[in-house]
């Protein structure tokens, strides 16, 4: 712990012109797990101990200590203290692809596995009747997995599909992707929404996190060349495997909606 404390010396880093205190902390242990400092797994200094090796009120440091479970950077066990994530994988994905989930982790050399929560036929949703633009006595393909890679659970997916385009949802073994690709009914293009939730006890405890816990909820739909909607798909990652990345360019003059 020599070390840890060493690197919490606030005279390396801590300044009145870098905001409130609590956010300089933060960042501070935030540089100490993305430097390799504070492993995977490895348990924080006790509050208190931080707190006298920062110069830092118990209230201050409290407050670091929850933004960063909250981030799911830190995880907290009842009479045993804080301890860093257990998160061997941790994947930036593009937002400028439509590519799947398997082809994502093989394009980085992970082994992938799936369990299936949910797998079959159903009578449609309001929700799914009006995603799909499906009639209401119509049925519908519905497919819920835990995604894993390297063997450590990354995200929820559970998506909804017409029968016409998916009559046999058991014939999905592992990408979804590839069988539509073979039926000729892959999606070429999607309109996705990205939200910050904080993870219920269900879909924390499948991907192996404390309820609470930051995640990013996806709701995707995904097109046909034809401009008819083929999926709906609603996904929640866990928030410290995953960041997701968008390239922006800037409109070039006589470029765009602001062009005159």
């Amino acid at each position: 712990m020599t070390e840890v404390a060493d690197f919490l010396n606030p005279d390396d880093w801590m300044t009145p012109a870098s905001g409130p205190r609590y956010v300089q902390l933060r960042k501070r242990i935030e540089q100490g797990i993305q430097s390799g400092l504070l492993e995977p797994g490895a348990p924080l200094p006790a509050e208190r101990e931080i707190a006298v090796l920062t110069d830092l009120s118990r209230v201050t440091v409290r407050r670091a200590i929850q933004d960063l479970v909250e981030a799911g950077a830190i995880v907290q066990k009842r009479g045993s203290g804080s301890f860093v994530t257990d998160a061997a994988v941790k994947v930036e994905q593009s937002l400028s692809r439509l590519t799947s989930f398997t082809e994502d982790m093989a394009r980085r050399g992970f082994e992938t596995t799936t369990l299936w929560l949910e797998r079959g036929l159903f009578r449609p949703t309001e929700d799914e009747v009006a995603g799909l633009s499906l009639d209401p006595n119509a049925s519908v393909a519905r497919l819920s997995r835990l995604r894993l890679a390297q063997g450590q659970p990354m995200a929820i997916e559970r998506a909804s599909l017409p029968e016409d385009i998916l009559p046999n949802p058991l014939a999905v073994d592992r990408s979804l992707c590839e069988v539509l690709g073979q039926s000729g009914h892959r999606p070429v293009h999607a309109r996705q929404r990205i939200s910050a939730i904080n993870l219920g006890e269900e879909d924390a405890g499948l991907l192996g996190i404390a309820p609470g816990a930051a995640g990013l909820k996806i709701e995707r739909l995904s097109y046909l060349e034809d401009e008819r909607v083929a999926e709906l798909t609603r996904s929640v990652y866990r928030g410290d495997t995953y960041d997701f990345i968008a390239e922006l360019r800037l409109d070039r003059p006589g470029h765009g909606q602001g062009a005159r």
